[in-house]
């Protein structure tokens, strides 16, 4: 079984650094691309001389420290602002009308937000519960790890942690779920992955706020803890960076908070602090 995976998971990346290479042309990031190797070798960006200076060159607790205090300069939105930000932030390049759900890939109209069934609302990919922020201005609008998905399937993944393994259920997208952890489709594992770090490097326990890490546990509950990080790591491995993660990045940035997330623009410091 763990040959298969590993073999898939390389298919994943390969797909991803191939459809990537096409998206560029239709929705253009910024950033330099990255090479094959972006996960494990290091990536450079138009950044790295300017928002991330003083980072370049640091590992490990230095460079987390470095980040936590480059992308905690950051421009704060309300939770209600929250809704016509995700209608830019994750746009269908595609269909301008729509915006694409993270957890089960469907495009969906940017007029059904909301809370009924066959809506899409704000899903908090770092838990409310883990951190107990809930939607207050600070972490519970951190664009950054918020995202549009179907109300329902928003319900199956409640609080979970992530991991690999469950079972397929309504609108999942290839998601699984079992009674403890939560599995996204293979497409958006890495960026889960990424927004999970960011998470982690963004709120250390200053601001008022609790001191969110990564652990190797599942059931964490209303701790400020989420798991599994060694699965995240491999996530975060396989499926690289794409465009439009990268656009998205770009976008925050730009028009909203003002900050980035540097596991997009770098996803081998993953690796270098954890």
């Amino acid at each position: 079984m763990p040959v298969i995976r590993i073999s898939a998971g390389r298919r994943r990346r390969a797909l991803a650094l191939a459809t990537a290479a096409v998206l560029a042309g239709l929705v253009a990031p910024t950033l330099n691309a990255p090479t094959a190797g972006a996960a494990t070798t290091a990536a450079t960006t138009a950044y790295d001389d300017t928002y991330y200076a003083a980072a370049i060159g640091k590992s490990g607790t230095a460079l987390k420290d470095s980040l936590h205090t480059i992308i905690s300069d950051q421009t704060k939105i309300s939770y209600s602002a929250v809704w016509n930000a995700l209608k830019v932030t994750d746009q269908d390049p595609n269909n301008s009308n729509n915006v694409i759900l993270l957890y089960s890939g469907i495009s969906r109209g940017k007029s059904l937000n909301g809370g009924d069934t066959g809506d899409w609302n704000r899903e908090h990919v770092w838990a409310k519960s883990h951190g107990d922020f809930g939607t207050a201005t600070g972490p519970g609008t951190d664009l950054h790890h918020l995202r549009p998905e179907d109300v329902q399937v928003n319900s199956v993944r409640g609080n979970k942690d992530f991991d690999n393994g469950g079972s397929s259920f309504g609108n999942s997208g290839g998601s699984l779920t079992d009674s403890n952890s939560f599995e996204p489709r293979d497409a958006v594992k890495g960026d889960v992955a990424r927004m999970i770090f960011y998470m982690a490097v963004r709120y250390e326990g200053g601001d008022g706020w609790a001191d969110l890490e990564v652990n190797s546990s599942v059931d964490n509950g209303s701790n400020p803890y989420i798991g599994k990080l060694a699965v995240l790591k491999t996530w975060n491995d396989e499926d690289p960076p794409d465009a439009f993660e990268k656009r998205r990045n770009q976008v925050i940035h730009d028009s909203y908070q003002h900050n980035r997330n540097p596991f997009i623009d770098h996803p081998e410091w993953v690796e270098s602090i954890w």
